[in-house]
């Protein structure tokens, strides 16, 4: 019996494996020897390089730091059918000690993070570096689980397909654990102009 099923189930995992397997993105490089690019309490920028986008986001939490976290991030290029970024810049700041919600404008994708700690509320501040694609926009969007799972947990997010790009998120502030929770916009790109913007 055991052998009928695995003859009738191993072509299907074939067929899907190959029908779904070029999409996969992972694994990550998150830089040279899987380092932060913070220390505890300390400010950073990270950047991707040109024409790559955010794909993954690592964080460990320490309370003995000032309830702070260090971060790092894995970059990949965006699809080819994207072309080429044509601008790029910083949005506005994210207070620390606030909940807020922001997605790049003018239909950009997330390529980058800045951020600065205040000793004072055991916070960030947080702003997304943005690039837009020509003139693509954004369809079939949607927010990702909470990252971490918990106040206070590890957080590992990872893009798992190729066509879809984070365009920004939604944050929680717990006043008691001093940590945040993450939910990622994420959506796919049009493959041609549109000709609307987003704010």
């Amino acid at each position: 019996m055991d052998l009928v099923l695995l003859c009738v189930f191993l072509p299907l995992v074939t067929v899907a494996w190959g029908q779904y397997g070029d999409y996969y993105y992972g694994p990550y490089n998150y830089g040279d020897n899987d380092e932060w690019v913070n220390a505890y309490r300390q400010g950073f920028n990270f950047q991707c390089p040109h024409g790559q986008v955010i794909v993954a986001v690592r964080s460990v939490f320490n309370k003995k730091e000032g309830s702070d976290r260090l971060w790092n991030y894995a970059c990949m290029p965006a699809a080819q059918s994207l072309g080429e970024p044509t601008e790029c810049w910083w949005e506005e700041i994210n207070r620390a000690g606030t909940e807020w919600y922001q997605t790049c404008s003018n239909n950009g994708l997330v390529a980058g993070f800045q951020s600065q700690y205040f000793p004072s509320v055991l916070d960030r501040e947080w702003q997304f570096y943005c690039c837009r694609y020509s003139r693509r926009c954004p369809y079939s969007c949607w927010l990702t689980t909470e990252y971490p799972g918990h106040y206070g947990e590890d957080m590992d997010m990872m893009m798992y397909t190729y066509d879809h790009y984070i365009r920004g998120a939604t944050t929680t502030f717990s006043a008691v654990d001093r940590d945040r929770q993450w939910k990622f916009i994420v959506c796919r790109m049009t493959e041609y102009d549109c000709p609307f913007q987003n704010v």
